[in-house]
């Protein structure tokens, strides 16, 4: 049941009298059948319905409550707007565009002006400054499959290159700091896992349909779409680091060190993904220990030199 259904209908319902079910039915293209299972929805909601019997009667909402109970102020359109508007700019869907156009003709004439003056006052741009024209296919097959429950394949390279083909059920979409990733039931390691939309390729969807399992809602974690072999290694960084630092660590992994340094226990993995983090901190950034991480990035940099002194 789509939820943008369900708010536009409410608002219709606060606008008008009364309408018919079958008119409702045509404007959102579906069954009358449909509609009566979003009034139920809409009356167990604790929002009353009254049913008006005769060849002029329909569905409406109490006037009293319409009265008493404002749903929707003008904070609460704008909110909305604002919400679906940041949504609609990360995510191109026909159905967000609809509830969009909706709403706003829902609102009348003399105050739409003000409300979309204020929902333009904030805007929330959640794409990517580049790369965003290559994952929107893959956006628009996920979105299809997780619409209609059916599984996924796919090409996946992991942080060291190495790629696998999968095949998983799709559960959810997470946009995290300018990055998409996809969560699923990958058929071949039979557990959920996280995958990152820039290292899948050759997605197609499948006919085949699945039954959706228990799926854990949790927020994606820092480094749920690394490997599991975390270490903890001690870093010294310069103060200059503190904010990009504390957003893999937290403020309670760092400690201050001299005039302007700072020691840190920081999560790594050893793997490319790993290394490649630490080598952008720069000369501001030193690991101290394991022995192990340190060598190994004075490999890297001495390998880095040797390309730039031939």
């Amino acid at each position: 049941m789509k939820i943008d259904r369900l708010i536009s209908i409410i608002m219709i319902l606060l606008q008008r009298k009364k309408i018919s079910a079958t008119k409702l039915a045509e404007m959102f293209e579906v069954s009358t059948r449909t509609i009566y299972r979003d009034i139920e929805t809409i009356n167990s909601a604790g929002i009353p319905i009254i049913t008006y019997p005769g060849i002029n009667g329909g569905i409406g909402i109490m006037e009293e409550y319409k009265i008493d109970k404002k749903l929707f102020t003008t904070s609460d359109i704008t909110a909305l707007l604002m919400s679906l508007g940041s949504i609609s700019r990360a995510l191109t869907d026909d159905d967000i565009m609809n509830t969009l156009a909706k709403i706003k003709s829902l609102v009348p004439d003399e105050q739409i002006r003000d409300i979309e003056l204020k929902s333009n006052q904030i805007t929330v741009d959640l794409t990517p400054w580049i790369g965003y024209g290559k994952l929107h296919p893959n956006l628009e097959k996920i979105k299809k499959a997780l619409d209609e429950k059916k599984f996924l394949s796919f090409e996946y390279s992991n942080s060291d290159g190495k790629k696998s083909n999968r095949k998983i059920e799709p559960y959810r979409l997470v946009l995290k700091k300018s990055n998409w990733y996809l969560q699923g039931y990958c058929t071949f390691r039979q557990e959920f896992r996280t995958f990152k939309l820039s290292r899948i390729s050759s997605i197609e969807v499948l006919y085949e349909t699945f039954i959706p399992r228990e799926f854990d809602t949790k927020p994606l974690g820092a480094w749920d779409n690394l490997g599991k072999n975390i270490i903890i290694i001690k870093l010294l960084v310069h103060e200059s680091l503190r904010d990009k630092i504390s957003e893999y660590c937290g403020e309670e992994s760092i400690q201050p060190y001299g005039e302007n340094k700072l020691i840190v226990n920081f999560p790594f993995e050893q793997n490319e993904f790993g290394y490649n983090l630490l080598l952008s901190f720069g000369d501001k950034c030193e690991c101290l220990k394991p022995v192990q991480v340190r060598e190994e990035i004075i490999r890297r940099i001495n390998n880095l030199l040797r390309v730039y002194n031939n």
